[in-house]
């Protein structure tokens, strides 16, 4: 972890992309300059809904050297951090809703060679992760319900987000502070004057128009946002 804060970054999220094509999918994105890419991991248990599992994640890890954000909607995410930091997570996302300690999956995910990220959803207040914000090279501020794509941004969590920007400015600025959820050039603005580093983007991505010209409107967007950001 740094002293300053990391630069902003797109991550597109491979839960909006054509599962049947994702090579083509993972090629667009990195020619149209992605930074990233993000994998939402759903048990059906934590969250309603079934996705990726360590397998597609080391298929995605074949065929890219871009940083891999492994979010784990999981119920027991100590349970499986080696295995998806074995298939090529870079950094590993849990929720602090999840069972477990926070700091025990946070010191098991560095002891793997691996970032870690903690997660909030939207209506979990910041204290959650109060005792662990200087100990995690991410926070995530959920900015929809976690478990579906294509959700819309829900702006009252960015109070929490401009927070949790304040904090990890004067306890641990080199953390990413990422957002994930309806996120559009529009909101891309707002997340960004709100301090985030981060940005997971889904449907305005892989949506209507080309991946290009999708992400070179968000990086716009989020340049735009990080020019007002909050002291």
């Amino acid at each position: 972890m740094g002293t300053t804060r990391r630069p902003l970054r797109l991550a597109p999220s491979l839960l909006s992309a054509d599962f049947a094509d994702l090579v083509t999918a993972i090629r667009a994105a990195e020619t149209g300059g992605a930074d990233a890419f993000h994998l939402d991991v759903m048990d059906g248990h934590f969250v309603p809904n079934i996705s990726f599992g360590p397998a597609l994640v080391k298929a995605v890890r074949a065929r890219t050297r871009l940083p891999l954000d492994v979010h784990l909607m999981i119920s027991e995410p100590l349970r499986y951090l080696s295995a998806f930091r074995s298939a090529g997570g870079d950094t590993l996302v849990f929720h602090v809703e999840a069972s477990g300690s926070p700091v025990e999956i946070i010191r098991a995910t560095h002891d793997l060679g691996a970032e870690v990220g903690i997660a909030l959803r939207p209506d979990t207040p910041l204290d959650r992760a109060d005792p662990v914000l200087d100990r995690v090279d991410q926070v995530l501020v959920m900015t929809v319900q976690p478990g579906f794509s294509g959700q819309a941004f829900i702006p009252t969590v960015l109070p929490k987000l401009e927070a949790a920007r304040r904090e990890l400015d004067r306890r641990n600025p080199g953390a990413d502070l990422s957002v994930d959820g309806g996120i559009t050039p529009d909101t891309a603005v707002l997340a960004a004057r709100a301090g985030a580093t981060f940005f997971v983007c889904g449907n305005s991505v892989y949506g209507q128009g080309t991946v290009a010209d999708n992400l070179r409107s968000l990086r716009s967007a989020l340049v735009r946002g990080s020019q007002r950001a909050v002291p």
